[in-house]
């Protein structure tokens, strides 16, 4: 016995019809699993690369920071807010001079910085600021600064990143 199925069309007798999704829903289901795969991958992907990495280092500058126009230094008052140390390599103040290991240390207080930049001798041999940690970096020989100007001031970690920022001369 035959009967009409959908869209006028014949079947066989116990035969049932079969309806697929439609094409508006299944777009929607690709789309989704795409999206999440999507997802997925990124985040492996980003989570791989911070491991290989080892973290980030970013040291934010305080506006604290001065040079000091009389006594020939600077203090630069930083924080590592990125998640790996951040070793300094060298710091330049334009106008100025470019500084190596030798003539600055960091220190993790600001009254030790001072005493051994006044002093013109640093006894700390340390250019890492760890991730997390508050530092004052002491820098010495820092000739020819005029009280009141303000100098452009950059960081240079080993990890070849810089930071930069505006200090300004003062006297004290």
């Amino acid at each position: 016995m035959l009967h009409t199925g959908l869209a006028g069309k014949t079947h066989g007798a116990g035969c049932t019809v079969m309806r697929g999704i439609s094409p508006v829903i299944a777009t929607v289901i690709i789309l989704a699993v795409t999206v999440a795969i999507a997802v997925a991958v990124i985040g492996w992907i980003t989570g791989l690369w911070g491991s290989l990495t080892g973290g980030t280092e970013q040291l934010q500058i305080y506006p604290d920071s001065y040079i000091n126009a009389t006594g020939n230094f600077a203090i630069i008052h930083v924080r590592n807010t990125g998640s790996a140390d951040a070793t300094i390599t060298k710091i330049e103040i334009e106008g100025i001079g470019s500084f190596g290991s030798g003539d600055f240390d960091v220190y993790t207080s600001e009254a030790t910085a001072v005493t051994e930049a006044i002093a013109g001798t640093l006894t700390a041999d340390n250019d890492v600021v760890k991730a997390g940690e508050e530092a004052w970096i002491a820098i010495v020989n820092v000739n020819g600064a005029t009280a009141g100007s303000s100098y452009n001031v950059k960081i240079y970690t080993a990890n070849g990143n810089v930071f930069p920022a505006i200090v300004k001369a003062v006297q004290r």
